[in-house]
């Protein structure tokens, strides 16, 4: 049993160093929708996952990326909150792993939205009535992150996104990777899992305001 689990190991190690291979060139000829490929369109906005920030509805994105999505307002007590489409399983190519699209909704919207769902198992996790589904439907996402289903180290992230702007690390065991350009704030854990996360970058330079607030390791 020990020698079968060693080996299921070393064989999933084995998969996930081949999808973020750098020099796996021939794999990426015929592949779309990885992380690293974010297209800047005209008048400097984005799309990543088929996905255009600000502007690709959740209605627009539930018809590529399929409804196997749990939508809820995730909110503090006595917070609005914000209204998010988990997938639990999601592919970028070969690459899988969980997406969250953060939606843009006003909060005076929002608020009467959360009064009418319901919490299902979950304290800081509210379902929408059926009557504000198309509501939320019509709602653009604003922010996408990814969190792949393989550990990314620096050689990877290099390889595959270029050298950052910058990288600031807020404790000891996290990094952020910034890529103003590409809107990507790529977050780099060492006791936990990575994650990309994607919004538009006329918004980075108030991002970026708000992440050097936190405080810092050097602190």
């Amino acid at each position: 049993m020990k020698i079968f689990i060693t080996l299921l190991i070393i064989i999933l190690v084995v998969i996930g160093l081949t999808f973020f291979n750098p020099d796996e060139h021939s794999s990426n000829e015929a592949v779309t929708g990885l992380p690293w490929q974010i297209d800047i369109l005209p008048g400097g906005g984005t799309r990543v996952f088929g996905i255009t920030l600000g502007r690709t509805t959740l209605g627009e994105a539930i018809a590529q990326l399929g409804d196997d999505m749990d939508l809820a307002i995730i909110a503090a007590p006595r917070k609005v909150g914000s209204l998010e489409a988990y997938y639990g399983h999601y592919s970028a190519g070969p690459i899988k792993g969980k997406l969250i699209l953060v939606l843009v909704i006003a909060p005076d919207v929002l608020a009467p939205i959360r009064k009418r769902a319901f919490q299902d198992g979950s304290t800081r996790r509210y379902h929408l009535h059926p009557d504000d589904l198309p509501a939320a439907y019509r709602a653009p996402v604003k922010i996408i992150n990814f969190m792949p289903g393989f550990n990314l180290d620096e050689d990877i992230v290099l390889a595959r996104f270029g050298a950052p702007g910058e990288i600031i690390r807020i404790r000891p065991q996290q990094k952020h990777f910034l890529y103003p350009d590409k809107g990507l704030d790529l977050i780099l854990n060492a006791d936990s899992k990575e994650v990309l996360q994607y919004l538009s970058p006329d918004e980075f330079s108030a991002y970026r305001a708000r992440l050097q607030q936190l405080p810092s390791a050097d602190d």
